[in-house]
């Protein structure tokens, strides 16, 4: 059973339209990344921060003429309805080679966004090493067995966001056992009892959401 890396500030973000971060641990992602793949839509949002772009991706329907102006060089237009703007910023990151990319701003403001977005990891974080942060909680994609840090105290939820695995969990306060979560509800508002704990499955992908606070 592999231990689950996180990923610190320095590896490439995707900056996506949702809630721009706004707790330190977030900001130091942006702060420190070499590589900044913007959503059309979150450019102005990074702007104000005091930062700019790698690139810039989507349809641009949500980006102002100013900004088409200003970051010309950097704008990588698409009109692909079939794919919403943070997945073309994940084939962007795929494009460029990037092993390692922190998600951010991809909560908030639209609930179906949100969801849409916590499954988006779970189809591509094979592909590339993806997490997804919030000022609220860090979301790691999961393909087989693993082992998680964390504290005790620390509010952890599972979803079973594709197929049918039988879950066993080990160091989490109310344990799974050998069960199949037909319902996204059914493995969240859980907590860890000490600096790791244990999530034995075989088959589909699980997301595992892990407090910050």
């Amino acid at each position: 059973m592999h231990k689950i890396k996180d990923l610190k500030p320095g590896v490439a973000v995707v900056l996506a339209d949702g809630n721009f971060p706004k707790g330190e641990h977030a900001r130091q992602f942006l702060r420190q990344a070499e590589t900044i793949i913007c959503c059309d839509g979150a450019t102005r949002s990074l702007v104000d921060f005091g930062l700019e772009p790698s690139i810039i991706v989507g349809d641009m329907d949500s980006i102002t003429d100013e900004l088409k102006e200003r970051f010309a060089h950097t704008i990588s237009p698409s009109e692909d309805q079939e794919t919403n703007d943070l997945t073309k910023a994940v084939y962007k990151a795929l494009e460029w080679g990037l092993t390692e990319v922190m998600i951010l701003g991809a909560t908030g403001r639209r609930e179906d966004h949100t969801i849409g977005n916590i499954g988006l990891l779970a189809e591509h974080g094979h592909k590339l090493y993806l997490q997804m942060l919030s000022d609220h909680a860090l979301f790691t994609p999961l393909y087989g067995s693993g082992v998680f840090s964390s504290k005790s105290g620390q509010q952890v939820s599972v979803f079973n966001v594709i197929g049918q695995a039988k879950i066993t969990t080990k160091g989490l306060r109310y344990p799974i056992r050998n069960r199949v979560l037909t319902n996204w509800w059914q493995g969240t508002l859980n907590e860890a009892e000490g600096d790791e704990f244990c999530l034995d499955f075989d088959g589909g992908v699980l997301v595992v959401s892990r407090s910050i606070k």
